[in-house]
Order: C-alpha cells, then structure tokens, then sequence
C-alpha cells in the first residue's frame, strides 16, 4: 500500500492487527509497485470524486458505490476484448440447455 498519512494511521494498524492482515507498504518513491491501485484511484478520482460537489456523506458514498458498480460491471475492458464483464461472462459462458 502507499505510504500516505491516511495510511499509516494507529487504527487502521489496530484493525489489521484484528483481523490478521499484514500492511506492507511500498518503497518511497516507487509507486510503480503500486501500480493497479494507483490507477484505479486517479480513475475514481477523475470520474467521481473531481466531478461533482457533495452536499452529505450518505451522498457522496451512495455514487461511489454507484460508480463502483458501473466500473465493475459495466465498463470495457480492453483486455476482455472490448467488452465490460457483464457482457464478456455472458458470452463466454457455456451453453448449460441439452434442448435442441
């Protein structure tokens, strides 16, 4: 993980403790260690968080979970040919009917 201040915080040390997770972080200066959720945070940053003004809380994680699940589900991946996962299962799943 990075080395951010949001990070290195004593209660999310005493959660991972908690829960048996080890926090391994990056060396400075190499985010390329990082690099799978440092572009998934500059993403959700440029498409969610830098767009709009939230006015509550509840607001601001009811469209992150909104876009979450458009991300996840919905957006095309080049390495699926193009095709968001929803799609790319739907296509790629084999064919269960015995009927002809």
């Amino acid at each position: 993980m990075d080395n951010g201040l949001e990070l290195i915080s004593a209660t999310l040390k005493q959660w991972a403790k908690r829960h048996s997770v080890d926090l391994v972080q990056i060396q400075p200066g190499k985010p390329p260690q990082n690099a799978y959720i440092e572009r998934f945070n500059r993403t959700f940053r440029a498409e969610s968080l830098d767009r709009f003004a939230f006015i509550a809380l509840d607001e601001a994680r009811r469209m992150a979970e909104d876009w979450r699940h458009r991300y996840t589900h919905h957006r095309p991946r080049r390495s699926m040919g193009g095709l968001s996962p929803h799609h790319y299962a739907m296509e790629n799943l084999p064919s269960t009917s015995s009927f002809k």
